[in-house]
């Protein structure tokens, strides 16, 4: 990852899962594999591990659940195919249909920068074997939670307004209270957590909403020069 990042007017921040990949399909496919390899129960103990451990370190950490569930038999043959499968799964085919010349236009228009959430080993993997990494030119931050870490983003990507585009409205609403004006969020309909979202009861509301991350490519210049107002 780049170390420095000389001053922008804009600063697109794109969150990655569901967002500009469809990680539900991966999760889905990841439940089938499980599956496959060991039996439903086993396949729905791992996910419990799981839960667990994305509750102890606050992010998603499928190799460390594989870790841990190893831990009472590691003698398995599926645990080395599992290991093999997630490294190997082709993130490329799921990123969404316009995901990477949205961030080819955002880039003309001023800086991309992945602002994601997750562990420190699987999840760079994900993005650079999805071909994002090279999209954004190696700009990718990766917190345990981006939306406590806006002070180190800003220092790391100096700019007078970002946008914010992400599936969790809870999210962009927390960084809207820390940065106010300058920031515009989007909030993307994609994936299972759009899908559950009450905007009633989320405040402040998104100052914008879309229905795919390929709308963003036709709403992005007005980002540039609108003073963010709630969606209606």
């Amino acid at each position: 990852m780049n170390q420095a990042a000389n001053a922008s007017a804009t600063v697109f921040l794109l969150d990655v899962d569901n967002t500009l990949l469809d990680n539900d399909r991966f999760a889905a496919d990841l439940r089938a594999h499980l599956t496959q390899q060991f039996g439903q129960e086993e396949c729905d103990r791992y996910w419990a591990v799981y839960e667990q451990l994305r509750d102890t370190v606050g992010y998603a950490d499928y190799l460390g659940a594989l870790q841990h569930f190893r831990r009472d038999s590691d003698a398995r043959p599926g645990l080395l195919a599992t290991a093999a499968w997630l490294l190997d799964y082709p993130f490329e085919e799921r990123v969404f249909a316009g995901a990477l010349s949205t961030i080819e236009a955002l880039n003309k228009l001023g800086r991309s920068v992945i602002l994601s959430d997750g562990d420190i080993v699987f999840q760079p993997h994900k993005i650079d074997r999805a071909g994002i990494y090279g999209a954004v030119r190696g700009e990718v931050l990766i917190f345990v939670h981006k939306e406590l870490s806006l002070d180190a983003m800003q220092a790391r990507y100096p700019a007078e307004h970002y946008v914010m585009v992400d599936d969790k409205p809870n999210l962009l609403a927390a960084m809207k209270r820390k940065l106010g004006d300058k920031l515009t969020t989007v909030f993307v309909r994609q994936g299972h957590y759009a899908a559950i979202a009450d905007l009633a009861r989320i405040e402040p509301a998104p100052n914008r909403i879309i229905d795919a991350i390929a709308d963003l490519k036709a709403l992005a210049p007005d980002l540039l020069r609108t003073t963010a107002s709630p969606a209606a």
